[in-house]
């Protein structure tokens, strides 16, 4: 366990508060300690569901170093594998791939459905014997992690002990209840990664706030103002910020992306964004949404996967692309603001920074929320010992 952090002046009203130690951007084994207390004790986002698209297709994903299978399966059912065999733990797919047949694993030939079921164990009890006393396929599965889908996103909770996801995300399913409809992933342009050399967490804080748009996005500012936005806040579950001006972009002869059907009056001009925590960022528009899934490969570095969505499948793609463009630019722009406060994660006697009581509410919640399941998980860990 890494020694604990004081956590105290983090949970103070945000007039008063300061954010996280340097030690939870820039230490492994506190990243591991978040892992385990953010990630897997609750909801977080693996991937897209494009990701798997026809039955058979199989995907594997290093998720901070526990390797998983996203699968799709013969029925058409999306999920998500412990991506090891229940022989002796060997990787069973390690490029993606369709699974014509059954997934055999490369060690001993042992091979199981799309639907995790053991169904065959070559020579197991000897050459030619393909049973063996003690060799139960029935209990040799592979080992299923739970998943849920919603908003085009696979999301996973690893230790199978969360509450239903419809129960754990209530409050956000409400709120976007006018966005409970299907939507279209924009194709092969609408999918891009994008590779931040910093803390996972650094990543949401930039994004849930609307501070630095005169400064960080001047383009976007210009169209959206400072002063046309507003904080969402909702202490324990989600946060991030909304726009009362939101402007479709038209393509050259005129034409806009078609609209989500009978959406309320005040998604005209409104446009939100918010990060479901730990690691989902979401947009939503009239004529578009998008999904931003953090892959955190280690203290430092963070992977962005990026999906836009529409109402249509039928949507003009050079208008998508534009889109696809003009979002993965806004995105480049934080980049360097990220990289930049990594980097000043490393000045010692640095004290995790103040908030302004007026604009950074919704990052404040983001640390109260970390800094309270932390020493959630710490209490059960001493109260277990």
């Amino acid at each position: 366990m890494p020694q604990p952090t004081d956590l105290s002046l983090v949970r103070r009203p945000v007039s008063e508060a300061n954010g996280l130690p340097n030690a939870h951007y820039v230490d492994e084994a506190l990243f591991l300690e978040e892992r385990d207390a953010l990630f897997f004790s609750g909801w977080a986002g693996l991937a897209a569901q494009v990701d798997v698209p026809e039955p058979g297709d199989a995907c594997p994903i290093d998720f901070m170093g526990m390797p998983l299978l996203l699968l799709r399966d013969r029925a058409g059912q999306v999920r998500v594998f412990q991506n090891i065999c229940r022989h002796r733990g060997m990787i069973l797919v390690d490029t993606p791939r369709k699974i014509e047949g059954a997934i055999r694993c490369p060690y001993h030939s042992w091979c199981y459905s799309t639907e995790g079921k053991l169904v065959a164990t070559p020579h197991v009890g000897g050459p030619g014997q393909n049973t063996a006393e003690g060799i139960d396929r029935d209990t040799l599965g592979l080992i299923e992690v739970r998943s849920h889908l919603w908003f085009g996103v696979v999301w996973i909770n690893v230790s199978g002990d969360a509450p239903a996801f419809e129960d754990a995300n209530a409050g956000l399913l409400a709120r976007w209840k006018d966005f409970d409809r299907p939507m279209y992933h924009g194709g092969a342009e609408s999918n891009f990664m994008l590779e931040v050399r910093g803390n996972w967490k650094l990543a949401i804080e930039n994004y849930s706030e609307s501070y630095h748009l005169p400064w960080v996005h001047p383009g976007l500012n210009a169209i959206s103002r400072l002063e046309d936005h507003y904080h969402i806040e909702e202490p324990g579950l989600f946060s991030g910020q909304g726009t009362l001006v939101y402007q479709q972009m038209q393509g050259d002869n005129g034409p806009a992306f078609p609209d989500f059907a009978d959406l309320p009056a005040k998604w005209d001009t409104a446009a939100e964004y918010i990060t479901a925590f730990p690691n989902v960022m979401l947009g939503v528009h009239r004529d578009h949404s998008y999904a931003i899934i953090l892959r955190p490969q280690s203290a430092g570095v963070t992977e962005e996967h990026i999906h836009l969505f529409y109402p249509s499948d039928e949507t003009d793609s050079a208008l998508r692309l534009r889109n696809a463009e003009q979002w993965k630019g806004v995105f480049e722009e934080d980049i360097f603001v990220v990289e930049g406060m990594q980097k000043g994660r490393h000045a010692v006697g640095f004290d995790g920074g103040r908030f302004s009581p007026v604009m950074d509410g919704p990052t404040h919640l983001f640390h109260d929320w970390v800094a309270g399941r932390l020493q959630s998980a710490r209490g059960s860990a001493q109260a277990a010992e």
